[in-house]
């Protein structure tokens, strides 16, 4: 049985704590997805194809992952992709309601879908992107958060 799970996000930018949770997750499925949402309502900072590009080059060395960029609701695409498990992360209790209903959503739109939450390490369980965006844009250092690859990326955008 090939188990396939999807970990949705806009990841804008990924992080330090998102790849944490991709490896913890691709060490329980054979297949990991990390399904990224062009959701336009957040108003990302960086393009669907930056965030694609930037996840594919930090994740590359975790083989049983691939990135997809997508639109629409997360079930459908989980269920394009033959995935049934969807994998969340909790880095706090605070996120627990929010993630809850997403869970509960998920399963009223599709019976098959199931949810899987994923802390990640301690050390991580402070980081959003959200942060990481607002040191980023004032000048600060967000080396301790990112990829290199993301900081030189990030660096790159306080400039235009």
């Amino acid at each position: 049985m090939n188990r396939t799970a999807v970990y949705p996000g806009t990841f804008d930018p990924i992080t330090n704590g998102h790849h944490d949770l991709v490896r913890r997750a691709a060490r329980i499925f054979d297949r990991v997805i990390v399904g990224i949402a062009a959701n336009p309502n957040k108003a990302p900072m960086f393009p669907l194809e930056t965030r694609v590009s930037l996840a594919r080059q930090v994740l590359a060395d975790v083989p049983n992952v691939d990135v997809q960029g997508y639109a629409g609701l997360t079930v459908n695409f989980a269920l394009d992709c033959k995935a049934f498990v969807i994998v969340r992360g909790l880095r706090a209790v605070s996120d627990f309601e929010f993630e809850f209903q997403l869970a509960n959503m998920s399963r009223h739109l599709s019976r098959d879908i199931e949810s899987v939450f994923l802390t990640p390490k301690e050390q991580f369980t402070f980081i959003s992107s959200t942060l990481v965006r607002e040191i980023a844009v004032l000048g600060g250092d967000v080396r301790e958060f990112v990829h290199p690859i993301v900081e030189a990326e990030l660096k790159k955008q306080r400039r235009v």
